[in-house]
C-alpha cells in the first residue's frame, strides 16, 4: 500500500504546481489578394504559475512564429520573437504594430468571417487550441460578437471567450 500512495501525493504535487494560461480574443487580419503571410493576434495571461509560449502552430499556414514589429533607427522592421515568457497575472497582448503571431505559407487567404484553428504551445501548460475569426483589412481591434467598435462606446476588451 505503501508504494501505491507516494506516487498519488507526487502527481498531486505537480498538478499544484501546473500553470494555467488564458487565450483572449483571438483573431487575423483578412489578406490582400493571393498573400502568403499574415497575422494573428491573442492575448495571453498566466493565471498561475510563470510559463513560456514556445511554439504555435495552425493548418491555415506552413508556418506560424511569434513575431514583433520594431522600429530600426526610423525604419519599421519584423523578427522573430524566441520563447515568449509569460509572468503570473500580467497580460501579454499581441496587436497589430506589436508582437504577433506571423503565418508564413498560407494554404488560403484569410477573408473576413473565416475561421481557423491556431495551436499555441506552452513550456510548462497543455497546449490550447482557439479558433481565430478573420476581421476585415484594416481592423485594429477584433470585432466581440460583431459588433465592432462603435465611437463614443466604452471599450468591451473585458468581453470574449476564456479558453484554458
Amino acid at each position: 500500500m505503501r508504494f501505491l500512495i507516494v506516487p498519488a501525493i507526487l502527481l498531486l504535487a505537480a498538478a499544484g504546481d501546473a500553470s494555467t494560461v488564458t487565450v483572449d480574443h483571438p483573431w487575423a487580419r483578412a489578406t490582400a489578394g493571393n498573400a502568403t503571410t499574415g497575422a494573428a493576434y491573442v492575448t495571453l495571461t498566466e493565471t498561475g504559475a510563470a510559463d513560456t509560449l514556445t511554439g504555435t502552430s495552425t493548418p491555415a499556414a506552413k508556418t506560424a512564429e511569434v513575431h514583433e514589429t520594431i522600429s530600426d533607427n526610423g525604419v519599421m522592421k519584423m523578427r522573430p520573437v524566441g520563447p515568449l515568457p509569460l509572468m503570473a497575472g500580467t497580460p501579454v497582448k499581441m496587436e497589430p504594430g506589436g508582437k504577433h503571431i506571423m503565418l508564413m505559407g498560407l494554404k488560403a487567404p484569410l477573408k473576413a468571417g473565416d475561421k481557423f484553428p491556431l495551436t499555441l504551445t506552452f513550456a510548462h501548460a497543455a497546449p490550447v487550441t482557439v479558433t481565430v475569426v478573420v476581421e476585415a483589412a484594416g481592423t485594429t481591434l477584433p470585432s466581440i460578437n460583431g459588433m465592432g467598435s462603435m465611437p463614443g462606446m466604452p471599450s468591451m476588451s473585458g468581453m470574449g471567450s476564456h479558453m484554458h
